[in-house]
């Protein structure tokens, strides 16, 4: 027993050194690595000297300004990150009831999960019922983060980071479209709009769309939130035509046709090398419902 929760803890200890250094590299401060890891700065540094000694070698120059990779620390990366990948793809999959042969792990921002992926779940449970599903939601940023360790094998989002060792498809394309409970809105100027941040890019289009808009009386990060606010208090917004096409079709939200459309590409991305049969299907399951959720696209 005492042995074995020894072996335990140290093997922990290699995946909190390799999980540190990793949160360094990215982030280049070993301040900011301790706030991520929700660890004091002196643990990190512990965990940094322990490695090094480990390993013989400087991984970091310290400098005012943050830390940078040494030549050694540059080729410990990718080898860090197939540790901490390992490790959890391991710890994900033993322990799995006899009638899963695999688990797959998928994350997505909040507004994808709404049609596109709970029609995908739904479509794995009956075409690949050998494969348990953990689903979560997250941020693209987290979502990144999680595929690059390993935490999920794969994430949905409008955002992609392209990296080395990371897969990135384009799924599908948003139409991000202005509806509204009264036909007669003319677009955001009118009281009642509610502009949802969709993002870096749809923000510098909807200004350069509406120049002298004045600040809302109501901004969201979330689209759903707009959406069941508009229902309520009446209003309008942009939203995705894929959410909001049920709500066109009972006539509760109406298409705005003199408003602009934004498009948003969707993106699929996970680990390169990924040698699962069982995963490949389940991707090309999410293709499937992609495409099929795109079937109306051709409304606006």
């Amino acid at each position: 027993m005492g042995a074995s929760a020894g072996k335990g803890r140290a093997l922990s200890m290699d995946i909190n050194l390799a999980r540190t250094f990793l949160a360094i590299c990215e982030l280049g401060n070993f301040v900011k690595a301790s706030e991520r890891l929700y660890v004091t700065q002196s643990t990190v540094s512990t965990r940094v000297k322990l490695l090094e000694d480990l390993l013989g070698q400087a991984l970091f120059v310290r400098t005012k300004a943050g830390a940078t990779l040494t030549a050694a620390g540059a080729q410990f990366r990718p080898f860090a990150e197939k540790m901490v990948q390992t490790w959890e793809q391991a710890r994900h999959n033993v322990g799995l009831p006899v009638e899963f042969s695999s688990l797959l792990t998928v994350g997505a921002e909040f507004t994808l999960w709404e049609r596109l992926l709970v029609s995908w779940i739904s479509w794995v449970r009956e075409d690949l019922p050998e494969v348990a599903l953990r689903a979560e939601v997250g941020t693209a940023d987290s979502l990144m983060i999680q595929v690059t360790e390993g935490l999920l094998d794969l994430a949905v989002t409008y955002t992609p980071q392209h990296r080395s060792g990371l897969v990135v498809e384009k799924l599908a394309q948003d139409s991000l479209v202005l509806v509204s409970t009264d036909p007669k809105t003319q677009g955001p100027r009118e009281p009642g709009y509610v502009f949802v941040d969709w993002g870096a890019e749809f923000r510098m289009e909807h200004l350069d769309a509406f120049p002298d808009l004045p600040a809302p009386a109501l901004a969201v990060t979330y689209g759903p939130l707009a959406q069941q606010h508009i229902l309520r208090a009446g209003g309008s917004a942009y939203l995705p035509l894929r959410v909001v096409r049920p709500r066109l079709d009972e006539g509760v939200l109406h298409l705005i046709d003199s408003a602009p459309v934004f498009r948003r590409p969707i993106f699929a991305v996970h680990l390169d090398g990924v040698d699962n049969p069982l995963f490949h299907a389940a991707v090309e399951g999410l293709r499937q419902a992609a495409r099929q959720e795109a079937g109306g696209e051709e409304l606006v």
